[in-house]
């Protein structure tokens, strides 16, 4: 079923990673009529030739979601412990559909391994962390999202309204109803929860049918997600982290931010031992994870980080190597690297 200038089906599910809230009620914000509207509109006019009253009529549909503000002010990703957050992803439902998605396109993601180099199970992991192979791609309209965060989300306007800029571009190019189309909380869509910049610079044509469609295509999403890690620097067949015994170490060797600061020789100066097969200036971050009972210390290295290009969460990036571990356990039926 095409999605260009269609009704999009109404999904009835968040996607997994998205937080429960309250619901309150929406409101029809009339953005157009606002300063911060009028503006918008007049830059997308003036710098990329949009017609004026096409965009009014897309504008005005926009319905302000509450539910998205509160959304957003607490991500799971945030308020969650690491077992708290794994407890989401990893369970046996999850694992046996990504191992049934992986048979039903094994040939695709043998050709998107060959094509980028990015494994076929951390690829499928990462559609089985955001929409569970598809089937829980948001509720929200993404034009709603978009402009609520846009022009009623302060703390992040700017870049809401560049993703909504990037939004109606997308759907210029796409030739599809800015309208109708799903997505979560933050305006992400598809199969993998591409924000519209991201599907503008990511997404490509895996069965070459003319179109880049990761909406309802599993074919192109699984290229385009393949094409965002190796596009984002992914080392095919390097290690991605490994857990390790660090009782008693510097505290100074948990580094803040998401990107590594310290190399491996300087954890192996401070007495760590990883089985990575990467040099002494291989960039390489440790991690303390909260588990049921005590903590887990993990050494990442730069495919780990990758991942947090596509999310930036550390408890994210683990849960889509758990379960990229998970379904490369039944490997020999599918192939491919793990």
């Amino acid at each position: 079923m095409s999605l260009r200038l269609t009704a999009f089906r109404c999904l009835l599910f968040l996607p997994v990673i998205v937080v429960l809230t309250v619901h309150t009620a929406s409101v029809r914000a009339n953005y157009v009529e606002t300063a911060e509207g009028k503006a918008f509109i007049n830059d997308l006019v003036s710098s990329h030739a949009f017609d004026r009253e096409t965009l009014e009529q897309w504008l005005a549909t926009a319905t302000q979601q509450p539910s998205i503000l509160e959304a957003i002010s607490r991500p799971a990703e945030k308020r969650l412990t690491w077992y708290e957050y794994r407890n989401i992803f990893i369970k046996p439902s999850r694992i046996n559909s990504g191992r049934a998605f992986l048979r039903e396109y094994a040939d695709t993601f043998a050709r998107a391994e060959q094509a980028f180099g990015v494994s076929r199970y951390i690829v499928a992991a990462i559609i089985g962390v955001e929409t569970q192979y598809g089937q829980y791609a948001g509720r929200y309209r993404v034009i709603d999202a978009l402009s609520t965060l846009a022009f009623d989300y302060p703390p992040r306007s700017r870049f809401f309204r560049k993703q909504l800029s990037e939004y109606f571009l997308m759907v210029r190019e796409q030739d599809l109803d800015p309208t109708v189309l799903m997505g979560s909380y933050a305006g992400a869509m598809g199969y993998g929860q591409f924000i519209p910049s991201s599907y503008r610079h990511y997404a490509v044509d895996f069965d070459d049918d003319g179109h880049a469609d990761i909406i309802e295509n599993p074919v192109d999403a699984i290229g385009s997600v393949a094409n965002y890690f190796a596009r984002h620097g992914w080392q095919s067949g390097a290690p991605i982290a490994e857990q390790i015994d660090s009782a008693g170490l510097d505290p100074g060797l948990y580094t803040e931010g998401l990107k590594p600061t310290l190399t491996l020789g300087d954890y192996r100066n401070a007495g760590i031992e990883p089985k990575a097969d990467l040099d002494d200036t291989s960039p390489a971050r440790l991690i303390k994870l909260e588990a049921e009972r005590g903590h887990q210390d993990w050494l990442t290295y730069p495919n780990f980080y990758v991942i947090t290009r596509y999310n930036h969460s550390h408890l994210y990036a683990m849960a889509v190597l758990e379960l990229s571990r998970a379904l490369a356990e039944e490997g020999a039926a599918v192939g491919g690297q793990s």
